[in-house]
């Protein structure tokens, strides 16, 4: 029994170490629970995150999508499986959930699952299992329940409640990067208004229409070399310091993203990863405080490879 316990904590902490990089997430909440992914896997499970919150969904949806794409894809957008299944969620064209060029694109099928579980009424009251069975009309329905401990890890740090919990090392492999491949990235999993800082005064027209933003701070521009990306974190209507939670799901979507996009750095409120960041222990950054009021607290920093 000892045996059979220990092959599958093995097997379920590395799983998708075929990715070479790994990443790691833990819990919040001191209990030592965590996570260990591949690259490839956490770059799609940001994106599934990102389109979730993008659209205004709770972090409950967030966890069942995970849950979902761990079970039917490994959180890998495969190009194959039952019948005509493909795609993160194993979405079937034959089904009507789109083209298979559609579905092959991690943001357009988690923008259809949402837009499906939206459907589902309480679907953040009902058990994981329900909720995601009555997207999916899964022939295992049972399977998804297994995969709800890690959906939940993976969604708290990345809808950015649980604060830096996500890191990941490149294992020697990281694509070259540039800030602009950073934002186009951004972009497509956010939308554009990601680099667009909130709170920027309206000017209104005479009949009192909206006119277009009259004192909008500009967007975010690489620092010369093309290396640096700065993103606002939305701010309050009383120039309070700006969305604490908003800053880390910036961060840990970096962070995740790190691997693909050559991203070296991630500073945010005071603290900063790197590839050699241990799991679960942001250091603080010379001169920061990690409490969220110094500068650093209303920008995220992202810094790409040479």
């Amino acid at each position: 029994m000892l045996l059979a316990v220990s092959g599958y904590v093995v097997v379920h902490q590395l799983n998708g170490a075929r990715g070479g990089a790994l990443c790691t997430v833990v819990s919040g909440n001191g209990d030592g629970a965590a996570y260990r992914f591949s690259s490839e896997q956490a770059v799609h499970a940001a994106t599934v995150a990102a389109v979730g919150t993008a659209r205004g969904m709770p972090e409950r949806a967030v966890t069942i999508a995970l849950a979902t794409a761990l079970q039917e894809s490994g959180l890998r957008n495969i190009d194959h499986g039952d019948r005509d299944s493909i795609g993160l969620f194993q979405q079937r064209p034959s089904q009507g959930w789109g083209t298979a060029e559609q579905i092959g694109d991690p943001v357009y099928s988690s923008a259809e699952f949402y837009e499906h579980l939206e459907q589902v009424a309480g679907y953040s009251r009902l058990p994981l299992t329900v909720a995601a069975q009555r997207v999916q009309r899964s022939g295992y329905p049972q399977a998804y329940a297994k995969h709800e401990p890690d959906a939940t890890l993976l969604a708290a740090a990345l809808t950015g409640r649980s604060e830096a919990t996500l890191t990941c090392e490149d294992g020697g492999v990281r694509a070259a990067g540039s800030a602009a491949g950073v934002r186009a990235a951004l972009v497509r999993d956010f939308g554009q208004e990601v680099l667009t800082p909130a709170g920027a005064e309206v000017s209104r027209a005479p009949d009192g229409e909206d006119g277009g933003t009259a004192s909008a701070a500009p967007a975010p521009v690489p620092a010369p070399g093309g290396r640096e990306v700065l993103l606002p974190v939305s701010r309050g209507p009383g120039g309070e310091p700006g969305d604490r939670q908003r800053g880390w799901e910036l961060a840990h979507w970096a962070v995740a993203n790190s691997a693909a996009l050559g991203i070296e750095e991630v500073t945010y409120a005071g603290l900063r990863w790197t590839p050699g960041t241990a799991p679960g222990q942001w250091p603080v950054v010379q001169g920061g405080t990690g409490s969220g009021v110094d500068s650093t607290a209303e920008r995220v920093r992202i810094v790409t490879g040479q």
